[in-house]
Parts: structure tokens; C-alpha cells; sequence
């Protein structure tokens, strides 16, 4: 692949995917390609339910849409593998309950079904990453690959200036 190419595609890779410029340990979670993907189908579970008049329901699925990030990024905060994977199986809970909330709109038809085809295809990504991220820490239980307190913080002087 040429330089061009190359370029471009880091270009077009980390602008989409940056959601912040501020980078800490905590924020780890937004590489997460499950966070990343939920909240495109928080995006899009927001659009599709735009022309929902009843707010009740309008309401539920979004919340439930954006419960998905919301706790994947609430268990990586927690540090604790345990509590980690029980915000990932609250987000895998939220997951049923935006593809449960969306076939209902669409049997209502409030949501075309060339949306809801995309936004089944979205949602059953998002479901499968999520379904590895959280087989993929459940086999770090019992071992010592899991770290439960933050590394420590080495300063490169004992005055470090506040930008």
C-alpha cells in the first residue's frame, strides 16, 4: 500500500474513531471496538426513532440503546475484573432489550424494514464483540493477567509543571 493510502486511511481511521483528544488510563474503554460499534447503534437508534411520537417509548429504546456504551465504559472504570463483567453482561441485557424494542417498532411499523435490516446487521455486531470481550475476560478469571489496581504513576521529576 502506498504512503497516499496509508495516510489516508490513518486519517480516516483515527478521526473517526476519536471521540475525545484527552487520553488517561480510565478512557481505555473508547478503543474498544464494542464500545466504539454501540455507539454508532446509539446513533442510530436515535435517528430511527426520531419520527416516534410517543415519548414513553421513544425514550426506552434510546436508553436502552446508549445503556449498552454507557456500561461497558462504567465496568472498565471499576478496575475489578468482577465488576467489570457484570456491567458487560448489563450491556449484553441492554443489547436484548434495544433489538427487543426495535422489532416492536417495526411491527408497528414505525421503523421501515430496510432500517431495521441495518440496524439488525449493527446490532448483531455489536452483540457478537461484545459476546468476545466478555469471553475473552472471563478467561482471565483466577489467573494473574488481571490487574485490579491502577499501574503506578512515575513522574519524570518530583515538580512536574501544570500545563
Amino acid at each position: 500500500m502506498d504512503y497516499w493510502m496509508t495516510g489516508f486511511l490513518d486519517d480516516w481511521i483515527f478521526g473517526f474513531m476519536e471521540y475525545t483528544k484527552r487520553r488517561n488510563l480510565n478512557r481505555g474503554y473508547m478503543k474498544l471496538e464494542a464500545w466504539q460499534r454501540g455507539m454508532d447503534l446509539f446513533v442510530m437508534a436515535f435517528r430511527l426513532s426520531s419520527a416516534v411520537s410517543d415519548l414513553k417509548l421513544k425514550s426506552q429504546f434510546r436508553d436502552a440503546a446508549q445503556s449498552v456504551s454507557a456500561n461497558i465504559a462504567e465496568g472498565y472504570g471499576r478496575r475489578s475484573l468482577p465488576e467489570y463483567l457484570q456491567f458487560l453482561y448489563v450491556a449484553k441485557g441492554s443489547l436484548a432489550e434495544t433489538l427487543t424494542r426495535a422489532i416492536g417498532l417495526q411491527n408497528v411499523k414505525l421503523i421501515p424494514d430496510d432500517d431495521f435490516e441495518n440496524f439488525d446487521k449493527l446490532h448483531y455486531e455489536v452483540e457478537n464483540k461484545l459476546l468476545r470481550l466478555i469471553e475473552s475476560l472471563e478467561s482471565k478469571r483466577g489467573t494473574n493477567e488481571w490487574r485490579d489496581t491502577l499501574p503506578p504513576i512515575i513522574h519524570p521529576s518530583t515538580n512536574p509543571s501544570i500545563l
